[in-house]
């Protein structure tokens, strides 16, 4: 995807199998958004096919929309209207193309339930809070059961009580053979919720696994730290195997280590890692990521 002589994705290349949850993360400006615009038929790439529920997504025909739920990270329309009767008009456009194996749309008492607005059905958009703001956009997204969801920050404005019940509410989904692409930049939400993690970063996916996976095949080394019982003295180890390491210490200084710490790389030192040395003049990423199936 070019903008003018600006190359912003550069030979993207995924596949994502139905009732996967995916986490897209990347810094910004890595072209996270521009991405998850083209797979939803908002822009049509420069160049490339782009293939989504068997359609091409720019030009692909109403009943294809009917299948694909987004959630914006916000939107400020409808402010007078009562949430109950939103849910219901935008509700009533999927009804067409119910099927039997997928009945649309989601009965709004239910939905409402589900996504913690039960006790506002009918009061005003524009009296919610920004985190019930944040569940109503959730039930728009929602409404028609899609088979494929977007959803960018889906947790943005939630205190963490909101938060566990979107990622309940996204773990259901995926039960249900729902396929979820996430946008997000907390990383302990994309570690819990997706199966599978896509890091963006100069315009190419340069990293591409599950979250055990990635710290282990792309993490550096587990950092050690020791602190001596007599002298006070912190000693930090850095290792890819801290094992031998400990052993050999703990037998030739028993009874004067205190403290030992053992500190694996985390999914944010991972992550920062490969940001970085993606975005280093000089340094070398791969246009082809390690393979999932390589990391699993």
């Amino acid at each position: 995807m070019s903008y003018g002589d600006h190359l912003v994705l550069d030979d993207i290349d995924l596949e994502v199998p139905r009732g996967q949850v995916v986490a897209l993360l990347g810094p910004n400006g890595a072209g996270k958004t521009t991405t998850v615009e083209v797979l939803e038929g908002f822009r049509q790439p420069s160049a490339g096919q782009v293939t989504v529920l068997g359609e091409t997504p720019a030009t692909a025909p109403e009943a294809w929309r009917a299948r694909v739920g987004i959630v914006l990270q916000s939107w400020r329309d409808h402010a007078t209207w009562r949430v109950r009767d939103l849910i219901e008009v935008v509700g009533a456009y999927y009804a067409p193309y119910s099927t039997s194996q997928t009945p649309r749309p989601w009965d709004t008492a239910e939905l409402l339930a589900r996504v913690g607005l039960a006790e506002q059905t009918g009061q005003r958009v524009d009296r919610l809070s920004g985190g019930q703001r944040r569940r109503l956009d959730v039930a728009v997204g929602l409404v028609g059961r899609p088979e494929l969801l977007f959803l960018d920050e889906p947790t943005t404005g939630l205190d963490p009580a909101g938060r566990r019940d979107i990622h309940d509410l996204v773990a259901d989904l995926a039960d249900l053979d729902t396929t979820i692409l996430l946008t997000t930049h907390d990383l302990t939400e994309a570690e819990k919720v997706a199966d599978r993690l896509l890091i963006l970063a100069g315009g190419h996916i340069v990293a591409d696994g599950t979250p055990d996976a990635l710290r282990l095949a792309l993490s550096r080394s587990s950092e050690v730290t020791l602190r001596d019982l007599e002298t006070g003295e912190v000693t930090v180890h850095a290792d890819p195997d801290p094992t031998a390491y400990l052993r050999q210490v703990l037998t030739a200084r028993a009874g004067e280590v205190e403290v030992v710490e053992v500190r694996a790389a985390s999914l944010e030192d991972v992550y920062l890692d490969i940001v970085r040395r993606a975005e280093s003049p000089g340094d070398h990423v791969p246009h082809d990521p390690p393979a999932l199936e390589a990391l699993t």
